[in-house]
Order: structure tokens, then C-alpha cells, then sequence
């Protein structure tokens, strides 16, 4: 009797630990999916209050306009501790240190191999030189949707920010040019609610403009989310 009770009391206590675990997973779950949701809705709130309107012209435009690759600390860029030579670190030098893993960076702030993930394609790459750091909204597109009435100190600094650029893989970079998501999506869909979410981020902070083609898909990708 004593055996089974101990037995009986075993059981109970696997049993309301499994129980415990799912009711925590569930709850996990739950919180994760509402600030999904959060996030979804308030990507969708910006969408929303985004000028619509045809893209601009290109006349004038050429990417000397947008100055880029700037000093990363004029550009709010953190650099991590004992970062060689940092004030040598450009904007691009210091989006591969952001997005990479395990990088060596020697001196004048140059980035020698590291570890990256492109959330465009899903790959892994190990050599910086198959990597270009792109302009999550290309800056032909910002051009086109507003950017062509602004001073070139404005533009320097939509080049250079940290929030407008992203360390991708180089071929998907240029399949991607400076297209809208109308006309290009990233490989990986898993990536698409992510990346209207940026997109719409950096319109919305930059007061820039969509098409309704660009509009309708940036809809349809957050319906991913």
C-alpha cells in the first residue's frame, strides 16, 4: 500500500509538471502572438497614413545625391567595446558588425571574415565580400517618393542611419535593386512580414510617399505576420 501510494504520488507530480509546461508554452504562445499582432496593427496604422500618390520622376537623380557610407558615429551607429580603430568605421563597416556574428575586424575598421545571416535568402555566409549592405528602401525609391525636394545633409543621413540599412547577400541585393515590393519580394517568405514592416517603418519616419501597387502589396505581405 505504502508503495503505491508513493507510486500513485510519482505519477501526480510528472503529471502536473507536464500540465504546468503546457499551460506556460500556451501562455508564451499567446503573448507572442498578441505582440505579433501588436506590431502587425501598428504597421498597418502607418500604412494607412502614408501619402499615396505616383512615383516621381528621376530627373537629377544619381546616388552621389544620397552621400553614404559616412562616419558611423555622426549616424548613431554603436560600435561594440574594443572595436579596433572605431573611428574608422564607416556606416557600412558598422551594419556588417551589427548583422554578422564572430567577425574579425582589423584596422581602419575592416571587417576580414565573420559569420552572416541574410534574412532575404535564409543562407549563412562567412566572407564579408559576399555581402552588400542594402537600403532596405533603395534610394532611387526614396527619390521617386519624395526624397528629391530634400537638402543633401537630409538625404546623407536617410543613406547612413542605422534603422535604413540592412547586410543581405550581394546577388539578392542586386535582383532586388530599387525595386518596391510591387515588383520584388525577398526569396524567403518567412521574411516578408519583417521586411513590409521595415519598409513602412522607415516611409512612415521619412514622410516619403507609395504608389497604390506598393501600397496593395506592402497589405498582403503583413497579412503574413
Amino acid at each position: 500500500m505504502q508503495r503505491t501510494c508513493r507510486a500513485r504520488g510519482r505519477t501526480t507530480a510528472v503529471l502536473f509538471a507536464l500540465l504546468l509546461a503546457v499551460v506556460l508554452a500556451v501562455a508564451a504562445a499567446v503573448g507572442v502572438s498578441d505582440e505579433a499582432e501588436a506590431h502587425r496593427a501598428s504597421a498597418r496604422e502607418q500604412l494607412a497614413e502614408l501619402r499615396v500618390k505616383p512615383a516621381g520622376s528621376m530627373v537629377g537623380y544619381s546616388r552621389e545625391k544620397f552621400p553614404h557610407w559616412s562616419d558611423a558615429r555622426e549616424y548613431n551607429w554603436t560600435l561594440p567595446s574594443g572595436t579596433p580603430d572605431p573611428g574608422s568605421c564607416d556606416a557600412r563597416d558598422a551594419a556588417l558588425i551589427r548583422d554578422g556574428r564572430d567577425e574579425v575586424v582589423g584596422s581602419g575598421c575592416y571587417v576580414e571574415r565573420g559569420r552572416w545571416f541574410d534574412p532575404y535568402t535564409g543562407k549563412t555566409y562567412y566572407m564579408p565580400s559576399d555581402i552588400d549592405v542594402d537600403h532596405v528602401v533603395p534610394l532611387a525609391n526614396a527619390w521617386r517618393s519624395g526624397a528629391s525636394s530634400w537638402t543633401t545633409v537630409k538625404r546623407e543621413r536617410f543613406a547612413n542611419v542605422p534603422m535604413d540599412v540592412l547586410s543581405v547577400e550581394d546577388n539578392a541585393n542586386a535582383s532586388k535593386g530599387d525595386k518596391g515590393p510591387e515588383a520584388w519580394k525577398p526569396p524567403r517568405a518567412a521574411y516578408h512580414c519583417t521586411y513590409a514592416r521595415k519598409w513602412i517603418g522607415i516611409k512612415h519616419n521619412w514622410t516619403l510617399s507609395v504608389t497604390g501597387a506598393e501600397k496593395t502589396a506592402l497589405s498582403s505581405m503583413l497579412s503574413t505576420c
